[in-house]
This record gives structure tokens, C-alpha cells and sequence, in this order.
């Protein structure tokens, strides 16, 4: 695809290029056994401006949009999956408070996360809540000029020491909120929830919110509005995701195609064979159209106008990314399943992209809402 500017084909390249300079395969393999966190690489590329590049330039970050942000996590999951997650990761919501925070909330955090300073967590899910939240069980009571939050999280993505979470909050009768939590706050406390099937650099937690004090000025919008302020960020985050889920399947086609045309087999290379031409011919379509329906999602999210586009992008580039890089173990054969095959390690990092804002059965929901109306419970009969 050639529809780049020459500002955007500048960013990619050097997202490119830092990707290529930075992500070590085995100290990527390393890190991803033992589970840690890139801090330099993301201090880095916090450095260099790759990070935030869709926040404003008041705030600390590019200026640019969506659009110019997922080029650059799409490079960097091509090159190195686990590492490119974990960077998309470290600052996801803090549009959040982009979107919703109060001035003095931007101005003290979204310089730390354009920066590679401050690591964010979204505290969404409960033990035994469904998507709707409605059985939601924290709390948050108004107390002077603070907000008093009890309950627990789980499955938080970087919850093992977040700098910033975003938490999910009854503040009364059928009212939800979202609130700013500073991770240092009195009152937090945090479990590792150990090994997943992938994006294990970034660790996931189990978060306990004990009487933690959280000033009035970060709660985010007005008291009642997190549902819908989750909506929204569902949508920023479906995109950048989306992106990440094509740059994995673009990097297991990438070692595909490098593998087939070295590996002899019969006497002859395997790329030479039909079965295996026809596997990557359908494995080049299916980068092609996830990467086309994602940077047309990023376009129009830009613009306020994407519709269901970050929902379906992120529905179909997830599938993408899984249905490659399944297919690039086989072509690896034995050697695919092994730890030290970068197949291996795509595969399990875009089944954990897929899981994230609810899986695939989430993404159809608000595609099939939109479309079709909303699920009401009650059935419909019609006399024939």
C-alpha cells in the first residue's frame, strides 16, 4: 500500500528502523521468559517521540493522530511482537484523560506517558462481573473533597506497580464512574497473576483498592458517565490494538516467506511447491486486507466519524494475525513450536491481543448493535 505521505512513509521508516536497531531477538526471548518489562527500549522510543505521537503536542505528544500511531505500533509488532505489545501497552488509557480529564490531570500525566515515564493501567474487570458491569462491586463514596474507593480488579495489564490506574467505580445507585488513580496512593495493594500464553512483558494484576483517597479533580467527566467514557475508549484502544494485530501477522508472514524460500525439501526449496505458494499467496491476502480495513478504521477514527470501522478492524485483524501465524508454525514445522522460534511467540501474543476489550464476542456485539439494534431479551414472534 502506497497511500502515505511523505511525512507518514518518513515515521514508519524510522519506526522501522528503531525497531530494527533496538528489538533483539534473544533478549527478547529472554525478557519474555522472565517476563520484564523493556524499560529502556520504552524510555527510548519515549525519547524519540514514538510514543503518544496521538496526543497533543501541549501535552507532551505528537500532535499527529491515530492514523500516524498505528503505522508506528504496526513496525514495531512486525519486528518484535512481545516488545511492540509492550509498548502499546505501557500508555493504554491514558486516552482516558485526554478524552475526559480535567486540565491539571493532562498536564501532570500525559507528558509522563508521551515520555516513557509513567506505566498506566486500565482496573476494569471484576471476579464474576460480565461485559455490561452491571453486578459492578467497587466503590467509590464522596468524602470532603475526595472520592473513597474499595473493591478489586483483576486480569489489569501492567497492574503489578502501575504508575496510573483507571477504575471502573460504582459513585451511587446506577451510577458508574471512572477515576485517575495514582498508583502510589495509601490503600493499593497488588498480587501477580503469573505466566499468560503471551504479552507476558507486561505483567497482569490483581489490584485491591482499600480506602484509597483520590482527590475530586481526578475523577474523569462527571459522576455517571463511565460506561460511556468506556465506550469510547474502547474504541481509541480497538484501533491502536488492531494495528498491533496486523504488524504480528505482517512479521509471521515476514519469517515465513523467508523460510520457504531457503528450506530445501526433496531436493528443491519449498517455496517452489504449489501447497506451498497457495499458503502464502492466502497469507499475504489476509495482511493485506487486516492492514487495509485498519488504516482505513485509523483514518476515520481520526476524523470522529469511524462508525463500527475500529470494532470490525480490530475483529478482523486479530483473526488475521492468529490465522498466520497458526499457518507459520506449520510451515516451520517442529522448529515452529519451540520457544526459540519467533513463530512460536507471534502466535501466542496475537491470542492475547484477540482476548483484550471483551474478544471477538465483544467486537461483534457492537458491530451487531450498531447494525442491527441493540439486544432487548424479549422474544419477538411474527405470524406468518
Amino acid at each position: 500500500m502506497t497511500d502515505l505521505d511523505r511525512s507518514q512513509q518518513e515515521i514508519r521508516k524510522a519506526a522501522r528502523d528503531f525497531a530494527k536497531g533496538e528489538f533483539d531477538r534473544d533478549q527478547a526471548l529472554e525478557m519474555e521468559l522472565g517476563r520484564a518489562f523493556p524499560a529502556k527500549i520504552w524510555a527510548k522510543a519515549g525519547e524519540l517521540g514514538f510514543l503518544g505521537l496521538h496526543l497533543p503536542e501541549k501535552y507532551g505528544g505528537g500532535g499527529l493522530g491515530f492514523f500516524e500511531a498505528a503505522l508506528v505500533i504496526e513496525a514495531f509488532c512486525r519486528q518484535e511482537s512481545t516488545t511492540g505489545c509492550a509498548l502499546l501497552l505501557a500508555g493504554l488509557g491514558a486516552e482516558c484523560v485526554w478524552r475526559f480529564g480535567g486540565e491539571d490531570l493532562k498536564q501532570s500525566y500525559l507528558p509522563q506517558v508521551a515520555q516513557g515515564g509513567l506505566l498506566t493501567a486500565c482496573a476494569f474487570s471484576e471476579p464474576g462481573v460480565g461485559p455490561g458491569f452491571s453486578s459492578l462491586q467497587t466503590t467509590a463514596r464522596r468524602e470532603g473533597d475526595a472520592w473513597i474507593v474499595d473493591g478489586e480488579k483483576i486480569h489489569v495489564l501492567n497492574g503489578t506497580g502501575a504508575g496510573l490506574y483507571f477504575v471502573l467505580c460504582r459513585t451511587g445507585e446506577g451510577q458508574i464512574s471512572m477515576l485517575a488513580v495514582d498508583g502510589d496512593s495509601a490503600g493499593i495493594a497488588w498480587e501477580d497473576q503469573g505466566p499468560r500464553l503471551g504479552a507476558n512483558m507486561s505483567g497482569s494484576g490483581r489490584v485491591r483498592f482499600t480506602g484509597v483517597r483520590v482527590p475530586d479533580g481526578h475523577l474523569l467527566g462527571m459522576p455517571g458517565e463511565g460506561l460511556a467514557q468506556l465506550a469510547r475508549f474502547s474504541d481509541d484502544a480497538a484501533v491502536l490494538l488492531a494495528a498491533a494485530a496486523t504488524g504480528i501477522a505482517a512479521g509471521a508472514l515476514d519469517r515465513s516467506q523467508a523460510y520457504v524460500q531457503e528450506r530445501v525439501a526433496f531436493g528443491r526449496k519449498i517455496g517452489a511447491f504449489e501447497i506451498i505458494r497457495h499458503k502464502i499467496a492466502e497469507m499475504t491476502a489476509r495482511v493485506e486486507s487486516a492492514r487495509a480495513i485498519v488504516w482505513q478504521a485509523a483514518r476515520r477514527h481520526d476524523t470522529g466519524k469511524a462508525g463500527t470501522l475500529p470494532a470490525v478492524a480490530k475483529l478482523v485483524a486479530d483473526r488475521a494475525a492468529v490465522a498466520v501465524a497458526d499457518e507459520a508454525i506449520q510451515l516451520f514445522g517442529g522448529y515452529g513450536y519451540m520457544r526459540e522460534s519467533e513463530v512460536e511467540r507471534f502466535y501466542r501474543d496475537a491470542k492475547a491481543l484477540q482476548l483484550m476489550l471483551g474478544g471477538p464476542g465483544a467486537m461483534k456485539n457492537k458491530i451487531a448493535d450498531a447494525t442491527i439494534g441493540r439486544k432487548t431479551g424479549k422474544e419477538e414472534s411474527k405470524k406468518v
